[in-house]
């Protein structure tokens, strides 16, 4: 193999907890975040929960001698809250909403108002080309009762889509963002497996950080340890995630995260952990394969197709329970719904009675009537609304179901197609973080 180009690009990536008034100290964190920007110099800085276009205004005009290349994704109500930093120069940027996001009425949570989404960015590195990604993925408020765990592997499912159907032409893939699941959670493997990305953490030659490289740690002072139950000493919720092409290869040298408290400084940059991750690409010309090396390519791709098969499957199923949900409380919507217009045609009725019988007079205070028929608005309104909220939810996971099961059959087939493909591959496991994608060629 031939080397005709080496680059190294280091990338940042932190979830920045950017919520004014209710995140602490946000202005002063800000400020740190963009003297230690400025100092550290990455190529490329990946943020998330910049929720407010202020703080991106901020960062901008900060970094503008060592980042002079930016862009800031806007969605939703607030922002989607994503933005990109950069040496070199962005040549096209895209964003993708996610379709299910949460839900309006957990406004505590928050999700929805935030407009989750993936973002992308196209940079040229060298002479490789490089579609970089950011997202920020629904929270996991509760482990053992995670009602929002359909909504993820929906937005899971999306990103990989997302990424595949976005990347055919680049050289590189990087992708940085808080995904809000564990490495081996559903939404993870799904997402690492049918791209083929890998994990900086699992495949750096040199790790400075966190003990296993959590992101969220109980010595922050930001967090809550009752919110990292059942895992006491921290969780690994962030990412950078990375893979090269036919035409290049991509290691990473070394990863790093910070580990909370900050030297000089009252408090952590955020409640995150920052991770930065020095990547080196190398392009390089495709060696020639005989029979026996694409023998044993077909058999390695079989059982990888077929672990795809499961994982897909198992993500059918959580799909199909949120749809059994979203069904449960549309039908509880409509029916209260209707309770509140039978109300509304009794109240009528009643107020009827004196103009059907002359002379009679009104059995109810006329305030009472006017507190009921707001009750009744009220419920029909609210009802309405929750209805066509669940219905548009039912559309959004009744459409990836429909996709699990068209890329289940097309994967069965694709397996068929293998004749050394044997059942008890499938159910093997290599190790975590290094899975080609299922799809790329074998030469």
């Amino acid at each position: 193999m031939a080397n005709t180009d080496s680059v190294s690009v280091r990338i940042f990536s932190l979830n920045c907890w950017g919520i004014h008034y209710l995140s602490k100290h946000c202005s002063q964190r800000y400020a740190m975040i963009g003297d230690m920007l400025c100092k550290e110099e990455h190529d490329i800085v990946l943020l998330q929960e910049v929720w407010s276009e202020k703080d991106y205004l901020f960062l901008k005009k900060k970094l503008a001698c060592s980042h002079p290349h930016s862009h800031y994704f806007k969605s939703g109500v607030i922002g989607s809250g994503l933005a990109i930093f950069s040496k070199p120069r962005i040549h096209d940027t895209f964003l993708y909403r996610y379709s299910l996001n949460g839900y309006p009425y957990m406004a505590h949570h928050g999700d929805w108002f935030g407009g989750k989404a993936v973002g992308m960015a196209v940079f040229k590195l060298g002479s490789l080309i490089a579609n970089v990604y950011v997202t920020h993925l629904h929270a996991e408020y509760c482990r053992e009762k995670d009602s929002y765990l359909p909504h993820r592997v929906v937005q899971a499912w999306e990103l990989q889509q997302f990424i595949c159907h976005t990347s055919a032409g680049a050289d590189v893939v990087i992708l940085g963002g808080d995904l809000n699941m564990h490495p081996q959670d559903l939404g993870s493997r799904l997402l690492r497996s049918y791209t083929g990305l890998r994990d900086s953490y699992l495949e750096t030659a040199k790790f400075d950080g966190c003990e296993n490289g959590m992101t969220l740690i109980a010595n922050n002072p930001f967090i809550n340890k009752r919110e990292l139950s059942p895992f006491e000493n921290g969780i690994r919720i962030d990412y950078i995630l990375f893979k090269g092409s036919s035409k290049t290869e991509i290691y990473c040298d070394s990863m790093s995260t910070t580990k909370g408290s900050v030297p000089d400084h009252p408090f952590p940059y955020s409640d995150h952990e920052a991770l930065t991750s020095e990547l080196r690409l190398e392009s390089h010309t495709p060696p020639e394969i005989g029979r026996d090396t694409q023998s044993k390519d077909q058999d390695s791709a079989a059982g990888k197709v077929a672990k795809l098969v499961d994982i897909v499957t198992e993500a059918r199923t959580e799909v199909k329970v949120g749809l059994h949900w979203a069904e449960r409380m549309r039908y509880t919507a409509a029916r209260t719904g209707v309770m509140g217009l039978a109300l509304l045609f009794l109240e009528l009725a009643i107020a009827a009675v004196p103009w059907l019988a002359l002379g009679a007079e009104q059995p109810f205070p006329r305030t009472s009537f006017y507190l009921l028929a707001a009750l009744c608005f009220a419920i029909l309104l609210i009802t309405s609304l929750l209805y066509i909220f669940y219905t548009m939810e039912l559309k959004s996971l009744q459409g990836a179901e429909d996709q699990m099961r068209l890329a289940v059959g097309s994967l069965q087939e694709k397996l068929r197609g293998f004749p050394l493909a044997q059942p008890h591959k499938a159910m093997r496991r290599p190790p975590e973080g290094q899975e080609p994608s299922a799809f790329d060629p074998v030469e």
